[in-house]
C-alpha cells in the first residue's frame, strides 16, 4: 500500500476516495489560501516520519536561490518534508523557472527539478551547471 503524507488538506481530500491509497496530514494550522497546514504542531510531526520520496510543489525556482515559496511557513515545511526523504523533486511548471517567491527553502540541497517542456534550453542549462537534475515532462 501506498503511503502518502501531505500539509495539503486539498491533496488528502482528492487522495480519500482511493481505498488502496493510505493518507497521513500533518496537522497544523491552516493556510486559507493554499489549503496548507503549516506550525509548530506540523514540524513537530514531520520529524517522527521517514519518506522514501518527496515531491515539492513551488511558487518559483531560480538555479541561484533554488526553490522559493510565498509562505514562510509553507516554506519551512517543504524544506523538512524534503529533507526527511531519502529522494525529493521540486515540482514547478516552467512558468515558475526563474521566478522568486518570498521565502527561500533554506537548509535544503536542491538537486532534482520536474518541469514541462516549456522550460529554455537557457534555463535548463543554468540549473544543470549548478548541479540540478532537470527532469522535463512528457507533454500529453
Amino acid at each position: 500500500m501506498l503511503t502518502v503524507v501531505t500539509n495539503a488538506i486539498n491533496i488528502a481530500a482528492q487522495l480519500a476516495v482511493r481505498p488502496n491509497i493510505k493518507i497521513m496530514v500533518t496537522g497544523g494550522i491552516l493556510n486559507p489560501r493554499s489549503y496548507e497546514l503549516v506550525g509548530p504542531y506540523t514540524d513537530v510531526i514531520m520529524q517522527k516520519v521517514a519518506l522514501d520520496i518527496a515531491f515539492i510543489g513551488v511558487n518559483g525556482v531560480d538555479p541561484k536561490i533554488g526553490p522559493t515559496i510565498t509562505d514562510e511557513g509553507e516554506a519551512m515545511v517543504n524544506t523538512v518534508m524534503a529533507r526527511r526523504a531519502t529522494d525529493s523533486y521540486v515540482l514547478a511548471d516552467s512558468t515558475k523557472i526563474g521566478k522568486r517567491a518570498f521565502a527561500a527553502m533554506a537548509g535544503y540541497d536542491f538537486r532534482r527539478l520536474i518541469t514541462d517542456s516549456g522550460i529554455t534550453a537557457e534555463d535548463k542549462a543554468a540549473f544543470e551547471a549548478s548541479g540540478t537534475e532537470v527532469i522535463v515532462a512528457k507533454d500529453d
